[in-house]
This record gives structure tokens, sequence and C-alpha cells, in this order.
């Protein structure tokens, strides 16, 4: 299997001027560290910027090394797409060589994030499914302990997030990339690389820190299945898996 030499960072933003830059400081972090450890080991940042209204355009002037490019679809799967579209240039040059790293504008990796990608990747892993966990800042205390009881940290997990995700490169193009839907395009690209054969390897380590906020822009995201938790937690009552997805 071909080595890695490069890390694609693909991050998709809509109306998150107050939450980039707490992202991007992590990611900057996480790229640090892992030129410590691998030097040889290029990592480029690319922020798509989904039909934005407010001024997450602005917060990338505080960071000069990542790239921004812009989508006008308003669906998260086609900016995701267009990212990681922008990351690679001509796929027959770069993604024999290439790993691409997913997260959120919402999201804070932690310190070893891309350390820890590239030696899975380098283990020969076809596809990363990382864990993630609320800010527990933002989340009613009772329904963080929902959570945790609902999504033990281990090896081998079901779930699948798009903002703790890796694939290496040539295996995303022969799955045919992040669908351009407006949820689930993670589900859908990891559905796609385990039809291919692909080796799949969810570890329970290193969880990204992502937003609680409870309201979401689509019925079937990680914020609508926080919120009917919280809901749930809040009575009393269990909360049935039906219809949230994989999260």
């Amino acid at each position: 299997m071909t080595a890695i030499d490069r890390i694609a960072v693909v991050i998709p933003a809509r109306n998150e001027e107050r939450r980039l830059g707490r992202a991007l400081t992590a990611v900057r972090g996480a790229a640090r560290t892992l030129a410590e450890s691998a030097p040889t080991v290029v990592t480029d940042v690319v922020v798509v910027l989904d039909r934005c209204t407010d001024g997450t355009a602005d917060v990338l002037q505080r960071f000069p090394e990542v790239r921004a490019v812009t989508s006008t679809a308003g669906m998260v799967g086609a900016a995701r797409h267009r990212g990681v579209g922008a990351a690679l240039g001509d796929p027959a040059v770069l993604t024999a060589r290439t790993w691409i790293a997913t997260t959120d504008a919402d999201s804070v990796v932690p310190v070893d994030w891309l350390g820890r990608h590239l030696a899975i990747a380098r283990d020969g892993a076809d596809l990363l499914l990382g864990t993630v966990v609320p800010d527990p800042a933002e989340l009613d205390e009772r329904a963080l302990a929902a959570w945790t009881a609902r999504h033990p940290q281990v090896d081998g997990h079901p779930y699948v997030h798009g903002a703790n995700l890796g694939v290496r490169a040539d295996t995303y193009v022969r799955a045919g990339g992040f669908p351009e839907v407006r949820e689930h395009e993670d589900v859908l690209l990891a559905a796609a690389v385990r039809a291919l054969g692909g080796v799949v390897v969810s570890p329970a380590g290193g969880p990204v820190r992502t937003s609680a906020r409870t309201v979401g822009r689509t019925p079937g995201g990680f914020a609508e299945y926080l919120g009917a938790l919280q809901r749930q937690a809040g009575v009393g009552g269990e909360l049935s898996p039906a219809g949230l997805g994989q999260q």
C-alpha cells in the first residue's frame, strides 16, 4: 500500500463566524504537533464557505495557511465534496499518497488528532470512523449523562461522524466521494467504502469535541439528535434510536 505523505483537512462552514476560529486554532495546533513527529508530511487545510451570509469568511483572515473555497449548494454533502475536490486537485497525481481528514466548523479536534489519523492510515486503513463528544459546557448534564450512557467510547464502535472521519483519497475516489446531500453524507460514504471491501477502523481514542447546540439545519442531523435527547432526558423518558441515524 502506498505510503501517506500528505493530509488534506476539509471543513465545511455555514454561518459559523462565532465558532470557526476556535475550530481552526485547534486544527492548527494538531498540524504543528504532527509536524514535530512527521516533518515530511504536508498538511493542507481547506474551508468550504457554504452559502454564508455572516462574517465566516472574515475569520479566515487570521489563518493565512487555510485555503477557502465556496459552495452555493447549501448542503453539507455538497460542501464536503467541493472541499475534497479542491484539496485533491488532479486525482491521478495526488490521491495515492493523500489522506483526507474531515471535521466541522463547530468542532474542536484534539492536539494529536492528525497524528492519530496518520498512524491509522499508515497501518493500512482505508477509512477511519472516529468518535465525538458533545461540548459539556453547552449541554444539560442530564442529557450529557444520557449521551455518555448510549455512546460508550470503545474500539469498533458503530458510529459515523463527519466531524471525525478520515479516508484514503484513492479509496474516496473509487467510492464516489461524499454524495451531495443535505445529511448523512458521512454514513453514505462509509457504506460505499465498505461495499468496496475497504479496511474500516473505528477507534475510540481521540474524540473530537463538537457543538452541543440542539437546533440544526436538517431533521436527521446531530443537533436534532441532541435536541431529542435533551427533551427525553428532561422528562425521564427513553430515547428511541429509530430515525436518528448513526449519531
